[in-house]
């Protein structure tokens, strides 16, 4: 008696964005555990206050926790995208953030 394969079954997805909500984020901040890792997305906000040293307030907007599986498969969907853009518009340059004893130029 030959064996048959399994049928495969079509599933339907559907996303619900009724409870979605939209932020914008400039920083990320990671944390990890054995089991899972923890995404804290948010705004760097620089703050000057008179006769003290500046400082950039991390305000944290959105907290991801997801475990290593799926962090793997972000990871690789991420990797997909930006490769996909700069295909099309040329290389993300990075800023690299200026060394603390010099100030940006036109300033000081």
């Amino acid at each position: 008696m030959a064996e048959t394969a399994p049928q495969q079954q079509q599933i339907q997805l559907r996303i619900d964005e009724s409870k979605m909500t939209t932020t914008y984020s400039n920083t990320i901040r990671t944390s990890t555990t054995q089991d899972e890792i923890v995404l804290d997305f948010g705004m760097n906000i620089p703050m000057q206050m008179p006769g003290q040293d500046p400082m950039v307030i991390f305000n944290v907007g959105s907290r991801i926790v997801m475990n290593w599986a799926g962090a793997k498969r972000l990871a690789i969907s991420l990797g997909q995208v930006v490769r996909q853009y700069e295909e099309r518009n040329g290389e993300i340059q990075l800023q690299q953030p200026a060394p603390a004893d010099q100030a940006p130029a036109g300033e000081g």
